[in-house]
């Protein structure tokens, strides 16, 4: 089985940031096991590598970033491993208008970590909301990163491969104590089952199940986590600046999104009726 080591250290060599070499990995070890493990991506005549681009798509339902991830990863390591330089233009994913999130209540959250009983599933996912992480953050998080005494968590090499310094709640910090004593992990805080590190695609699933375990409706993903973090933070009246250095956004406009969908916001804004 192909486990793209070579690939790996090129891109350490190249000094790409953890989220981005453990993203593209974990998709290109997914892909391969799509194809199945008798062919390699390399050896793919151009049609046939595109046509499974197209169905793994749409089999896993991965979003336009994760499209866009997918034929990256596979663009890189054609052209810097095998020196296959081909045109993704035919299955590259045409960027859509911004739909605003869906996001979900303070209750609803509740009910999500209700519905898991894997102790270990409940505190990555509680994990993501408390810090409002990124799934590579949270994959990528290790024990050395979680300064207890300080109440300090470290979020190394997030997007654009930048540090932050995030509050360790004590809620969080206590349900870590317990998955801590019961799974033992060495070096991530989040180990998978036969690699150092979480898979993201597990990751999803793990949220996607306990979503439809908690009934809900809305149309949600793993980082709607995220979304409701800073939702939920903007309508408890923190700043937006201070939100958007939470976040790790570089624009104060990525951030505004939230303005859009906090509820306190456009609830507490009168109708011209009023005024009548």
């Amino acid at each position: 089985m192909n486990t793209f080591s070579g690939f790996k250290q090129l891109l350490e060599i190249k000094r790409y940031s953890p989220n981005t070499i453990n993203t593209y990995i974990g998709l290109l070890l997914a892909f391969q096991k799509f194809i199945g493990f008798n062919s390699t991506i390399e050896s793919l005549t151009r049609n046939n590598l595109f046509n499974a681009i197209v169905r793994i798509v749409k089999a896993n339902g991965y979003s336009y970033s994760s499209h866009k991830q997918l034929i990256g990863a596979i663009k890189l390591y054609l052209s810097e491993i095998h020196h296959q330089k081909l045109d993704f233009s035919p299955v590259y994913p045409t960027q859509k208008p911004q739909p605003l999130p869906d996001i979900i209540s303070a209750e609803e959250v509740k009910r999500i970590f209700e519905a898991v009983n894997n102790i270990k599933h409940k505190t990555m996912l509680t994990t993501v909301y408390a810090l409002g992480l990124r799934s590579g953050e949270l994959i990528n998080l290790k024990i050395a990163d979680i300064d207890g005494n300080r109440k300090t968590v470290h979020i190394r090499g997030g997007k654009g491969n930048k540090d932050r310094i995030l509050h360790l709640p004590e809620k969080l910090h206590s349900l870590l104590r317990t998955y801590f004593r019961k799974y033992k992990p060495e070096i991530y805080l989040f180990n998978g089952q036969h690699i150092e590190t979480y898979s993201a695609a597990s990751l999803r699933k793990v949220f996607t199940n306990a979503a439809a375990r908690a009934n809900i409706s809305k149309k949600v993903t793993l980082h709607s986590l995220r979304h409701a973090y800073a939702t939920h933070l903007l309508e408890s009246g923190t700043d937006i600046r201070i939100i958007q250095k939470l976040l790790g956004h570089n624009s104060i406009k990525t951030t505004t999104i939230y303005t859009h969908v906090a509820k306190n916001r456009l609830i507490n804004v009168p109708s011209p009726l009023d005024f009548l």
